[in-house]
């Protein structure tokens, strides 16, 4: 029996794969498009079920999870490259991409024009500059190597463009703005207003998005443990300088007390229920 089709592989893949996780077997026959084909008739009114679930939101963490505990890799199909620039534009919404933006061209003006220049512009506001609004925020845009930044905007668009994707800018943007605000001014109280980094920001989305996906499994938004795990050990290593590194630990740890915070704040009626 056909069940439905679809124009990309990976999404008939998924729900075949998912659907094998629920003890029902579904094939896939390439002719325009991918088709899905049940052989057991007697089960169609589950297929069909959990295939409105599946197109209502494809890309629920259940069907990726699926993935790697059924899918094989003898299923045959074929897929087209893809653009890079594309695969990154289709995760991350235009709040993740302008801010991308925004700390890579203030990186080439340091390169161009030096740290300190712009820093004069951009740091943590001193003694006489607390009237400049935009310093409380725009130290996070500030980065001193290549791999700074880049370390950055990796999780920047790991997780601020799944939380954008399933929550909304407006999340996104009260995430950024408030930890952005209270990790700068803790790490001005330890080291003074020159430093910079999107990392508090970064460390608000690791401790935001691993205890919504804890406390919320079903808002999509979620972190691995092994992976917060790591943003532990990585800030226990800053903190007592084990490689000689020059890190905000002060951000971090604000960041990762903001991000827990206010997915505590976000989840309080989800275990409720």
């Amino acid at each position: 029996m056909r069940i439905t089709q679809f124009n990309q592989p990976r999404m008939a893949q998924a729900f075949v794969d998912y659907m094998a996780t629920q003890g029902i077997t579904l094939r896939i026959e390439h002719e325009n498009h991918y088709v899905i084909m049940l052989d057991d008739e007697s089960k169609i009114s589950v297929v069909e079920n959990e295939l409105q679930q599946f197109l209502h939101d494809p890309n629920h963490p259940r069907y990726q999870a699926a993935s790697w505990h059924s899918g094989k890799t003898d299923s045959g199909l074929r897929y087209e490259r893809s653009n890079i620039w594309a695969n990154i534009r289709e995760r991350a919404g235009p709040l993740t991409m302008t801010l991308m933006v925004l700390c890579i061209a203030v990186f080439i003006l340091m390169q161009v024009m030096g740290d300190q220049a712009v820093m004069a512009w951009l740091s943590w506001p001193d003694a006489d500059q607390h009237l400049q609004v935009w310093r409380w925020f725009s130290h996070a845009l500030l980065h001193f190597s290549l791999l700074h930044i880049l370390f950055n905007l990796m999780w920047w668009w790991y997780l601020g463009g799944v939380v954008e994707k399933r929550l909304g800018s407006g999340k996104l943007f009260v995430i950024m703005l408030i930890s952005a605000l209270l990790s700068g001014w803790l790490q001005a109280k330890f080291s003074g207003i020159w430093f910079g980094g999107l990392s508090g920001v970064v460390y608000a989305l690791m401790g935001y998005c691993w205890l919504r996906g804890e406390r919320d499994p079903d808002s999509g938004v979620y972190l691995e443990r092994g992976l917060i795990g790591f943003a532990v050990v990585w800030l226990v290593i800053g903190w007592f300088g084990v490689f000689g590194l020059a890190i905000a630990n002060a951000a971090h740890v604000a960041g990762l007390v903001v991000g827990l915070a206010m997915a505590l704040v976000d989840t309080r009626n989800v275990t409720r229920r």
